[in-house]
């Protein structure tokens, strides 16, 4: 069948991932060989609350390893008014779970009535990950969003869906140490949107420049009650 065909390809495209990394490290741990497969395409995702808030910023740089294929790469997907996920890891995994949140997103609008809220969200992206966990999906999710009464939400999980939530910022991608170290320094409570937009660039362009995997500019999505805004940065080249 088509289903059965596609994991095929899938299993046989991990299965030479894996083979790339051993070639690359073949003394490695089993933990590194993963370590190398998320860090193949490169990503940076950091996602920040503010009062009555939240905001959620990815570089766009695609490349495969230490080549740079392109740099307008999309990294953060808006599922519906207030809800919105950003997604580091294996691009093709990327690609492949983003048009899963969106099929899973329309059924549940399309039977209940209604948009998922961000935390029904979370769970059911954590849900569909642990679904796979014998054959995971190489990516590391973080959502943001707006419940009904307007506070923010974050959340963030491993490639097996064991969710962390938080109330103040959550990064993911490759850098995370130079992100965390930024967001702990620069980050204050109850920042409007227009403070949490300039602390969120500052963090996301000061963070991937200690990388060489992530960076090439960066996209910020502010979400307001009264809608998104998204605004395109941009950073060094090199």
């Amino acid at each position: 069948s088509q289903h059965s065909r596609a994991d095929s390809l899938r299993l046989a495209s991990l299965s030479l991932l894996a083979f790339a990394a051993e070639a690359a490290c073949p003394c490695g741990t089993t933990a590194a060989k993963m370590s190398g497969i998320m860090e193949y395409n490169g990503a940076a995702v950091i996602a920040m609350a503010g009062k009555d808030c939240v905001a959620i910023a990815s570089d766009k740089r695609y490349g495969i390893r230490n080549q740079t294929m392109g740099c307008q790469m999309k990294k953060v997907f808006q599922m519906n008014d207030k809800v919105l996920v950003g997604l580091t890891g294996l691009a093709t995994d990327q690609q492949t779970l983003e048009q899963k949140f969106r099929f899973r997103s329309n059924m549940y609008r399309l039977r209940e009535e209604r948009d998922m809220n961000p935390k029904a969200f979370a769970n059911m992206v954590s849900s569909l990950l642990y679904e796979s966990r014998f054959g995971p999906y190489f990516c590391e999710p973080v959502v943001a969003g707006l419940l009904d009464d307007n506070t923010p939400f974050l959340s963030g999980m491993d490639l097996l869906g064991a969710q962390v939530i938080t109330d103040d910022f959550m990064v993911a991608g490759d850098c995370t140490e130079a992100l965390y170290g930024l967001c702990e320094t620069l980050y204050t409570p109850q920042m409007g949107p227009d403070a949490l937009f300039e602390t969120l660039a500052q963090c996301l362009l000061s963070g991937v420049d200690r990388d060489c995997l992530a960076g090439w500019g960066g996209v910020v999505h502010i979400l307001t009650p009264e809608g998104l805004t998204t605004k395109h940065l941009k950073g060094r080249m090199d």
